[in-house]
């Protein structure tokens, strides 16, 4: 009987300060005690050097990785030197990279208060700042690196973004503005004054910063696309669609125009031109496959509004694959599309379809083994697991689906060679491991070795408790043997307890109380497996046969022999129970 089985990016210096103003100074009352007070100088010398020794030391371990080595050292550096500003950086790069912002915080603050000039410490502190989201401290931190590189742009543009996510826009614009001055018109500079003019609810000033773009450039599309996307978000149709047709005449190429106008009709409830514009964006050669990926999700997520309907999904998949029959991406979310609709099979076709282009990714392939195992497709279940333990031999879930598809075609050999060979990758997960015994257990049971299958299914429910399989199979493998039918009761009552209703496990605790004799108590378990979806299980009407036999309904009992019969059951004992009217154990 089968059973059922914006990141932060850290600026770290490679720079030594041993002489410089991070090291402790000698006071003027020492340099004047100096003639008479020659020990001061020597002790000052001899803190001065191990100073350096262990600053460089903390370098070293923490170019080693050695981070925890790291903080000590640096940590007795302060000691030496409470206003090392180099080891509080160094110290405080540290903590940046563990996510300990506070500290690291701290420390820079602290480094900037005594080496005010040096513009690695405030870049620094400015990046933890953001990550706090401390985002108008940090702009504050450009302001005053600005002051010493007033021309740089790359400062200014941080700053101008910084003053947006702290939500002061006019500062931000201002900042805009006097890029703009310097290096003169520029699309990037001009629309991101647009979008701050929009979200601060100056439509005027956003109308303006685009009207200036067609104006320094009339011969260029995408302005007046943009002034048109901003003619629909104020709700004037009749401009936006005018210069959404301006554009068609000036560019008939553009691609990205026609998903303009499909969100133009969306929004005025022409739906049919909406996905009419649609199509035609997705046949375009001129629109990139993530744009276009990115417009069909957009899509699908949201169906209620783009009423786009599975036929029309399925037309535009085709055009996708027609149009970019290399790109792994369209195959996968080909996949998802038919996994959604349950077609497994067609979505299995996607996948290795994506996985001949891109083979090395690890999370397709997983999806294919357990469609493969939905469809107990087990010959192709071992092929594709062989494969993934070929391309990926540390991933330990490929092993255990191997093990499953052997189990399954009875290469009980191969199981346990696999499940031997993967549990070496587990690591910290005991469900896992309790799986792989588990599997491991079964084919070591089929080789008749059963002592040694029982004790892996005892360590397997002792790594996980919860493994309702391994007690099911367990269960059913005591009582078939004759073994601990009290230990296999309560194992089978457990998983029943968890499953009231799978007709399998309901065979398995009505098969445990037949072979102990309850017979009035199997029936009641083995009616109900039937009832819910055993009645086309041979295996459950032979069973539901012999516990009707032995409690002496013999009519009954033969009645379901024969059901069990025309449901597959052809064993030899079965026919001699149908031929002779009486129970025969296997």
């Amino acid at each position: 009987m089968k059973k059922a089985i914006i990141r932060i990016s850290i600026f770290v210096l490679a720079v030594v300060f041993v002489s410089c103003s991070g090291t402790k100074k000698i006071t003027e009352q020492e340099i004047a005690n100096a003639a008479v007070n020659k020990p001061v100088e020597k002790i000052a010398e001899q803190k001065q050097m191990e100073f350096e020794y262990l600053f460089l030391e903390a370098l070293k371990q923490k170019m080693f990785g050695n981070m925890q080595k790291a903080i000590q050292l640096l940590s007795s550096c302060l000691e030496i030197d409470p206003n090392s500003s180099a080891a509080m950086f160094e110290l405080a790069n540290i903590h940046a990279a563990n996510n300990d912002f506070t500290s690291a915080s701290l420390l820079l603050e602290k480094a900037i208060s005594l080496n005010g000039d040096n513009k690695w410490y405030k870049q620094l502190l400015a990046q933890i700042y953001q990550q706090q989201r401390k985002f108008s401290e940090a702009a504050d931190i450009y302001t005053q690196l600005l002051q010493d590189d007033p021309e740089n742009m790359e400062l200014l543009y941080t700053k101008a973004i910084l003053l947006s996510n702290a939500q002061k826009f006019d500062e931000a614009i201002a900042t805009y503005d006097l890029m703009e001055k310097k290096a003169g018109i520029n699309e990037q500079l001009s629309v991101a004054k647009q979008q701050l003019y929009v979200t601060s609810g100056n439509i005027d000033g956003a109308f303006n910063e685009i009207e200036k773009l067609i104006e320094f450039d009339p011969e260029e599309a995408k302005y007046y696309g943009l002034l048109a996307d901003l003619y629909l978000s104020t709700g004037d149709s009749v401009k936006a669609l005018e210069n959404y047709n301006k554009i068609l005449v000036m560019d008939p190429q553009n691609g990205f125009v026609h998903f303009s106008l499909a969100n133009y009709y969306i929004s005025i409830g022409e739906i049919d031109k909406a996905y009419e514009e649609t199509k035609i964006g997705f046949s375009s050669d001129n629109v990139d496959i993530q744009n276009k990926l990115q417009l069909y999700m957009m899509l699908i997520s949201n169906r209620e509004k783009s009423k786009i309907t599975d036929e029309k999904e399925e037309e535009l998949i085709q055009i996708l694959l027609e149009k970019h029959p290399d790109e792994f991406l369209v195959y996968t979310v080909y996949a998802e599309s038919l996994l959604k609709k349950q077609k497994l099979p067609e979505a299995r076709i996607a996948l290795l379809k994506a996985l001949d282009i891109q083979p090395d990714d690890y999370m397709m392939w997983e999806r294919v083994l357990f469609i493969d195992n939905d469809l107990q497709d087990w010959e192709a279940l071992h092929k594709h697991s062989k494969e993934t333990i070929g391309l990926f031999p540390n991933q330990p879930q490929g092993y255990l689906l191997n093990a499953v598809a052997t189990i399954q075609l009875e290469k009980f050999e191969e199981t346990i060679t696999v499940t031997e060979e993967g549990i070496d990758f587990i690591i910290d997960n005991p469900q896992l491991e309790g799986q792989f015994l588990m599997l491991k257990g079964e084919a070591v049971y089929k080789l008749d070795r059963k002592p040694e299958a029982f004790k892996l299914f005892d360590k397997a429910i002792s790594l996980d408790p919860e493994n309702y399989i391994a007690m099911n199979n367990y269960a059913y493998y005591l009582s078939l043997d004759g073994g601990d039918l009290n230990k296999a009761e309560r194992m089978s009552g457990k998983v029943v307890q968890r499953f009231p209703n799978n007709s399998t496990y309901l065979d398995t605790h009505a098969w445990v109380l037949f072979k102990k004799g309850e017979y009035k108590l199997a029936k009641f378990y083995m009616e109900s497996a039937i009832k819910n979806g055993g009645d086309k299980n041979a295996t459950l009407l032979e069973h539901y046969g012999d516990i009707l036999f032995m409690s002496e309904k013999l009519d009954e009992a033969k009645e379901y022999w024969e059901k069990a019969k025309e449901n597959g059951g052809n064993s030899e004992v079965l026919l001699r129970k149908i031929r002779e009217q009486k129970y025969f154990e296997e």
